[in-house]
């Protein structure tokens, strides 16, 4: 696969390690469907009502024409918001911890349960017992990628992973945000090889001075890999220690 050391695997989930369709089709409407009644219970709690500020703030100052729309009506409902941002597949950190709560009670309760690509439960646990550093960087939060990898269909996975990274590091389009995980992980960037299913990160990491690869899994919306070595399973990866 390369000539060069490769000590750590980053790897982003949706599209790479689990269908980009669970996310879209399950877990995202299962997040909207339950988000006023999740609020409606918790949200007296002080993470919630932290969470609750931090977007109504964002809702403030969001430019976005249908956001500003929503923000005139009266009363003004932040639920009405986070709902339109699920709709719009939108980043915003608050709605994806949010979102990380309400999955938490689903999984829980078994209506959730995360499907990985058939090659990637053998490939996680190859890697970790050759001493491979294995590392998550998602756009959901580190307690919504603990869950999913808690709930898989091939059992609890968290313990094969050392490190995990959401957007409170950084966009995952920024260069400065793989420069600040190799950091945050005591390593040279160049250490590291990183594999997702989006162009735009696959060429911030390399910018950054990682080793990448691009996940080209049935389903994907993107297929363009660009400059990149395109996979389309973990068992073409035979990293070198």
């Amino acid at each position: 696969m390369t000539t060069r050391t490769i000590s750590h695997l980053l790897l982003d989930i949706e599209g790479t390690t689990c269908p980009v369709s669970f996310v879209g089709q399950t877990l995202y409407p299962y997040a909207a469907k339950h988000l006023e009644a999740y609020l409606r219970a918790h949200g007296d709690q002080p993470r919630v009502q932290e969470l609750l500020d931090g977007a109504t703030d964002a809702w403030r100052q969001d430019p976005d024409p249908q956001a500003q729309s929503l923000w005139q009506k009266e009363p003004a409902n932040v639920a009405e918001y986070l709902q339109w941002l699920i709709s719009q597949d939108r980043k915003l950190t608050e709605l994806k911890e949010l979102q990380g709560l309400i999955w938490r009670n689903g999984y829980a309760n078994g209506e959730l349960r995360a499907p990985l690509f058939e090659d990637v439960p053998a490939a996680l646990k190859r890697w970790h017992q050759q001493g491979l550093v294995l590392a998550v960087y998602s756009s959901g939060s580190i307690g919504a990628q603990q869950l999913l990898y808690q709930y898989s269909d091939a059992g609890d996975l968290r313990g094969i992973f050392d490190h995990w990274f959401d957007t409170t590091t950084g966009p995952k389009q920024a260069v400065s945000s793989y420069g600040a995980i190799a950091e945050a992980m005591g390593i040279q960037p160049a250490q590291v090889l990183f594999v997702s299913d989006a162009l735009a990160e696959c060429e911030a990491a390399d910018e950054a001075g990682m080793q990448v690869r691009f996940s080209d899994r049935e389903g994907n919306p993107e297929r363009d890999a660009g400059r990149f070595g395109r996979i389309q399973s973990f068992n073409e990866l035979q990293p070198e220690l």
